[in-house]
């Protein structure tokens, strides 16, 4: 063990006295307390949580409801009762509008709605945000819009004698809105503290879940994309029907832009539809279905997004649209066999892919289908989310058997660093691999002497060089005013060095010491 060293730490004034930072005080109740308990900041945030998504459905709802009154030359006598029954149609509850019962409404509102909603719940819980005030944000998220749902149902109540509206089942209407809102408020705080739900666990996360998940979240983008892809050329290839839609059912400009808008806030409903018909299922449409296998005719709603509904019969190249979910499933399984540690014994990441994406299209499906009047239901079967899994899971498997032959070695677990032991980096491993530190060109000897000759020729050239650190920029005895001196000190107890820090001419630092192991020998 060579001599102990001393080395100079140059230090600005501002660093000498850096104040200590407290930790940052929680916003919330911290730890469950009650309503009183939250701070005036966190309760603003909560406000909006609950109040903002919700106000701008209602304005949007408010504007779209006066704008049609205006258009179609009515009064303003049941608007009171059009925008109570608007709230609950954005939230997919069924309702009775004269004797004709609608559960299918459009879905492209409902899932703007809810992505403000997670919008507001993932900003909501950010990171100073603790982990117990997280029920508060998700019951903000929920309990602002069913204030809403309960004065929307009184309303819908008294303006039943204005306009054709029978209230519906109060306990329906509080169930679909409470448990979309829920789902919007879970996904939106997840985006942001997955990890810490997945700390409350009773047992650990398994290391492919994550993997899993996100490729599930995937490929049910690209089943959504490809349905909308091949709902873009259905339209193309039936566009002469699209045109007789607008002549027969559009009496006006108006009229024609009524039904643009309301094919449009549909069409999110008809890409749900297709990803059934890809992967082999059926969509019911009334006493008819619509399948890649066959079609049984039934009348469907004069609304141009109804023009893309082939009417038949089917043809044989249809099945090729089979290739469509098996790619994605391989694409599905090479993700998960990258990014994982699936092997043929054991794809787990490759099955929880398989179950969220099922999952996912099983959600999707249930509100995008529902009663349409004299149509009946038009809806996407239970079988297309079977399919799904299937699909993911069988093509899958090949993907990530794919990857693990050809896609470059698996991932790397993660390894704490308490396994790595000391005796494990001895020079005697490196000599073996052919490293031969006694050959090294860096030699202790033919450094020091190297180093003896460059200081010889500093000193022939400036004599002021024999002075140590003299004029030389680095710093002088008055720089070492408020300096601090850290330097390898004896143990008082033990053979062990350790690392002093102490002041030089400065009463205002005071002496630290932090015990150092093992250090290297010179």
């Amino acid at each position: 063990m060579s001599a102990p060293r001393t080395a100079l730490a140059r230090l600005s004034d501002p660093d000498l006295r850096a104040p200590r930072r407290s930790p940052p005080r929680p916003r919330g109740g911290g730890g469950g307390g009650g309503f009183g308990s939250l701070t005036p900041e966190f309760a603003r945030v909560l406000m909006l949580v609950a109040a903002r998504a919700s106000a701008i459905t209602l304005l949007i709802i408010f504007i779209l409801v006066y704008a049609t009154l205006f258009a179609a030359g009515g009064g303003t006598g049941g608007s009171s009762g059009a925008i109570a029954a608007s709230w609950l149609a954005v939230h997919q509850v069924p309702l009775v509008i004269g004797k004709t019962g609608i559960g299918l409404w459009p879905l492209l509102p409902t899932l703007l709605m809810l992505w403000l909603v997670a919008r507001d719940s993932a900003q909501a819980a950010d990171s100073d945000c603790e982990i117990n005030d997280l029920g508060w944000v998700a019951g903000a998220a929920v309990g602002g819009p069913l204030l809403i749902t309960a004065v929307c149902l009184a309303v819908a109540e008294d303006a039943a004698a204005l306009v054709p509206l029978q209230p519906p089942d109060t306990l329906a209407a509080f169930a679909w809105v409470a448990w979309l809102n829920l789902l919007a408020a879970v996904a939106g705080i997840g985006s942001r503290r997955w990890r810490e739900f997945a700390d409350l666990l009773p047992i650990p996360l398994p290391d492919w879940v994550v993997p899993g998940a996100r490729a599930g979240a995937r490929a049910v983008g690209r089943l959504l994309a490809a349905s909308a892809l091949v709902t873009v050329v259905s339209f193309l290839l039936h566009w002469s029907r699209i045109g007789d839609t607008y002549h027969a059912a559009a009496g006006s400009i108006s009229g024609a832009l009524g039904l643009s808008v309301l094919s449009l806030a549909y069409l999110p409903n008809v890409v749900v539809d297709g990803v059934s018909v890809l992967v082999g299922g059926q969509v019911e449409i009334g006493p008819g279905s619509l399948s890649l296998f066959g079609i049984e005719g039934a009348p469907v709603p004069a609304v141009p997004v109804a023009a893309a509904v082939p009417a038949g019969p089917v043809a044989l190249w249809w099945l090729a649209l089979l290739l469509v979910p098996a790619a994605i499933g391989v694409l599905s399984g090479l993700e998960c066999g990258r990014s994982s540690h699936d092997r043929a014994t054991a794809p787990w990441a490759t099955l929880t892919a398989a179950g969220v994406a099922a999952v996912a299209m099983a959600l999707l499906g249930a509100v995008a289908g529902g009663e349409l009047g004299t149509f009946g239901r038009i809806a996407p079967t239970v079988l297309g989310a079977v399919l799904v899994f299937v699909w993911l899971a069988v093509a899958g498997y090949v993907g990530m058997l794919g990857a693990r032959r050809f896609g470059g070695p698996a991932a790397v677990p993660a390894v704490a660093y308490d396994d790595y032991e000391d005796d494990e980096y001895e020079y005697e491993d490196y000599a073996d691999d052919g490293y031969d530190y006694a050959d090294d060109e860096y030699d202790d000897d033919d450094y020091d002497d190297e180093y003896d000759d460059h200081d010889d020729e500093l000193d022939d050239e400036d004599p002021a060089a024999d002075e140590p650190h003299a004029d030389s920029g680095w710093y002088d005895d008055e720089d070492l005013d408020g300096a601090l001196v850290a330097e390898l000190v004896d143990d008082q107890d033990g053979d062990e060095p350790v690392a002093g820090v102490k002041s030089v001419d400065n009463p205002d630092i005071v002496d630290a010491e932090v015990v150092e192991g093992d250090l290297p020998d010179k």
